[in-house]
């Protein structure tokens, strides 16, 4: 059975080929890339992480999700916990990510996305700690991390070498969350 989680507003799910034209068009589009290497993606391009990360999910039974809205069955964007890539320093097992459309922004739904996500980390991985990373300069996932409990980790900031040197995207910051007290055997 394929992975699907659920919030009270939103369904995380596989990707079908309904998803690939709204997905292309949030990757198309400069605002909500502005923070991502490469800028803007092409529907090809969209088209090959789609299959990459069902091609993870039906592999490893976890990864990045479609993200649809229950209220009215939009595709609002992506988001899960996967494996880091091999950008990020050190030996972490998991990372949480997330990109929506711009008409989704400020509507809690980083943050809802999140605490499930971490919920699957904690209960169905066994994760001792979760960690996500984006570019120095993107305050607003930054904030958005802070806000579901992850902390910077200090002297971690790395340069993310997908990304050419010299670049303004280059550098990266790391938080993480570990696993709550409450949960530990």
């Amino acid at each position: 059975m394929m992975l699907t989680l659920e919030t009270s507003r939103l369904i995380l799910r596989p990707w079908q080929d309904r998803d690939r034209a709204p997905f292309a068009a949030i990757n198309a589009d400069a605002e909500v890339r502005q923070y991502y290497y490469p800028s803007l993606l092409t529907s090809a391009e969209t088209d090959e992480l789609i299959n990459e990360a069902n091609e993870q999910l039906a592999q490893e039974g976890f990864g990045f999700l479609a993200v649809e809205r229950k209220a009215d069955g939009a595709l609002i964007g992506g988001a899960g916990v996967s494996r880091p890539g091999q950008e990020v320093p050190s030996n972490f097992p998991w990372e949480i990510g997330w990109i929506l459309g711009r008409p989704y922004w400020r509507q809690g739904y980083a943050t809802e996305i999140s605490h499930r996500c971490l919920d699957f980390a904690w209960h169905r991985l066994e994760a001792e700690c979760v960690i996500g990373y984006t570019s120095t300069i993107n305050h607003p996932s930054r904030l958005a991390m802070e806000k579901i409990g992850m902390l910077r980790v200090e002297d971690a900031d790395f340069d993310d070498i997908t990304v050419p040197e010299g670049h303004i995207l280059r550098p990266h910051v790391l938080y993480r969350i570990d696993r709550p007290v409450s949960l530990s055997p």
